[in-house]
């Protein structure tokens, strides 16, 4: 009897222990999956971020290419259009290739835009600028709806009322702005900015 006893007992034991090796064992598998897991994650993050940085680099890239065909104003680079058309079709191109129509903040960008605009778009009398009053009649904000601080309008204008919302840059008023109606086709500028 006490060997039945200590037999049991022993297996009791044994069945124990096998239940204690299997719960760690299971314990061990878990967190080993947890550390997969989280590898897996981390390593996600890291392809995240690469790849944000190889979009960074092309974007850079491509920026560089605009100013080789383009030209470098402080931080902008200014690209003439091959063709003309409408206000709204020359934003969607500019938009297109990474940038907006150009937008002078101040005199010595509008002088540089005028200086780049005579040597790209020789002939050409005037272009579409990133600014228009489509929203509010009279309140001119920049294609991205930012409020403007400088304004660089001809004598009597603007003066379209609500059927002139879009502004066009004119090289014969020696960089003077005029709203215009947005169907008009013109040339334009598109203007990226650079890092």
């Amino acid at each position: 009897m006490a060997q039945t006893g200590f037999l049991i007992f022993l297996l009791i034991s044994l069945f124990l222990l096998d239940q204690t090796m299997g719960q760690s064992s299971s314990k061990a598998r878990k967190h080993s999956k947890r550390r997969v897991k989280e590898k897996d994650v981390d390593l996600k993050s890291q392809i995240d971020k690469l790849w944000q940085e190889v979009n960074s680099l092309k974007e850079m890239q491509a920026l560089q290419t605009v100013c080789l065909r383009g030209t470098k104003v402080h931080k902008k680079c200014y690209l003439a259009s091959d063709g003309a058309k409408h206000f709204h079709e020359a934003n969607e191109d500019c938009i297109a290739k990474g940038g907006t129509l150009a937008i002078p903040r101040d005199s010595d960008e509008t002088n540089a835009l005028r200086e780049y605009a005579k040597k790209s778009l020789k002939g050409v009398p005037d272009f579409w600028l990133g600014v228009a009053d489509m929203v509010n009649e009279g309140k001119f904000v920049d294609v991205n709806g930012m409020v403007l601080s400088y304004f660089n309008w001809d004598r009597s204008q603007p003066n379209g009322g609500k059927r002139e919302n879009c502004v066009s840059f004119s090289q014969s008023a020696q960089g003077k702005w005029a709203d215009e109606v947005c169907r008009t086709v013109k040339r334009y500028i598109c203007e990226f900015l650079i890092p």
